[in-house]
């Protein structure tokens, strides 16, 4: 087994060069625009977001390494302003060096945990090219970035790991690694040991590390899903970076509301709470899951679910744990339907295939003279010039005549919608 005092897998195996990189391919094959920068050797300005262990930190150093600048990091869970004013002052210096060959890059890990002064404190230097920031983030930028900086950094999209690129990763560790390859391992069945990781390859890394320390050494290490289950069920904490199991237990939570058991739901929640999650990404998935599973069914719930995100942020923690209990227990017990979530997909689904048709003729503006006599607007009814403010027209495009993406749900909301519709369109 290896020494106590030996790196964790996940960091020996840390790729030092953009070849080695596995995953992320829009960003780093050889169109991607992560690659073109590398390759320009101008970086610009930039926010990773994606779920953990997928390369987000060590895609930072690959690009510091690759264009020699200096690389500084800072993490929003331990910094604040006075931190951050310091590594830029130490940036400034290094830029303005007669030696500088490359701007320095600033890389902070979870930026969605810095407050708004915080962000504040980076603009001066992001605009002044004192330095070249790389963001890191599991949470939607546009949520937790203020504006002013995200026009100054694009953000780019992670994606889990596919299952061919955990086999890579894999393969790499076992085959590589200065511990695993001087191992016998017997690679049986990978089911288990990529459900685990769940697109996570600092998860799968984990995992095989667990493996090795838990096999002693003589012994052939075996990778199947009987033993990958049971070494999981015994350490917990050994493949969680913090001991809670974070996507899984979000899933259960929303499984619970979805399936109308508030009790569960309550349960999950409190799970969530204990274990330190923030209250915003819980409030913020409960707007979603109103409008996917909800929906037409109860209008409402939206209204609800948006005015608990809202009132966190103006009565915080931890009062604000009891606005979040009422809104799940509303959602939970509200009519569900996904009768909106479907139709958009429908509706997407069509426009991919037919791609940008033309608006019919007499739904244009007119605003000018040659407009008006090339015929746009022409033949539009105003419906509120007409009894019960509707009338018979076209508004699909002309190839498509009309199609029906909304199929209403099974419940008493949906079924007057549906009804007044059929009044109006036989």
């Amino acid at each position: 087994m290896t020494n106590q005092l030996t790196p964790p897998l996940a960091e020996r195996l840390r790729p030092q060069k953009l070849e080695d990189y596995i995953g992320q391919t829009h960003l780093t094959g050889s169109d991607g625009i992560v690659r073109r920068m590398i390759e320009s050797g101008q970086i610009s300005s930039f926010i990773l977001w994606g779920p953990p262990g997928v390369g987000k930190t060590t895609l930072a150093r690959i690009i510091a390494n690759t264009v020699k600048a200096p690389f500084h990091t800072l993490s929003a869970v331990h910094s604040g302003v006075k931190e951050v004013r310091e590594v830029l002052e130490l940036c400034r210096r290094e830029g303005s060096g007669m030696f500088a060959s490359a701007r320095p890059i600033l890389f902070i890990d979870e930026i969605h945990r810095f407050n708004k002064s915080q962000q504040d404190s980076l603009l001066g230097a992001v605009e002044s090219g004192t330095v070249t920031l790389i963001g890191a983030t599991t949470e939607n930028p546009s949520f937790e970035v203020i504006r002013p900086l995200l026009s100054r950094a694009q953000v780019y999209t992670l994606h889990p790991l596919d299952e061919s690129e955990l086999s890579q990763l894999l393969d790499r560790a076992v085959t590589k690694d200065k511990v695993l390859s001087g191992r016998e391992i017997d690679v049986r069945e990978t089911t288990a040991l990529f459900r685990f990781a769940g697109g996570d390859g600092r998860k799968l890394l984990n995992i095989l590390d667990l493996l090795e320390r838990s096999t002693p050494q003589g012994e052939t290490m075996v990778v199947d899903d009987r033993i990958v289950t049971d070494r999981l069920q015994e350490n917990p904490a050994a493949y969680d970076k913090n001991g809670e199991m974070h996507y899984d237990i979000i899933s259960a939570f929303i499984k619970s509301v979805r399936g109308s058991d508030p009790d569960a739901a309550l349960y999950w929640l409190a799970r969530m709470i204990a274990g330190g999650e923030d209250p915003k990404f819980i409030a913020r998935r409960l707007v979603i899951l109103s409008a996917e599973d909800i929906g037409l069914a109860n209008p409402q719930a939206l209204v609800i679910a948006n005015a608990t995100f809202d009132v966190l942020h103006k009565i915080g923690w931890p009062e604000g744990r009891i606005p979040l209990a009422e809104c799940v227990v509303y959602l939970a017990t509200s009519p569900k339907s996904n009768s909106a979530y479907e139709a958009i997909d429908r509706a997407l689904a069509l426009v991919n295939e037919t791609g940008n048709l033309p608006v019919p003729l007499h739904l244009r503006n007119a605003p000018t003279k040659l407009m008006k006599e090339m015929g746009y607007g022409h033949d539009y009814k105003y419906a509120h010039a007409y009894d019960g403010n509707f009338v018979r027209q076209q508004f699909m495009p002309d190839r498509l005549g009309h199609r029906e993406f909304w199929q209403p749900g099974h419940n008493p909301s949906e079924g007057r919608m549906a009804e007044l519709q059929n009044k109006r369109w036989q």
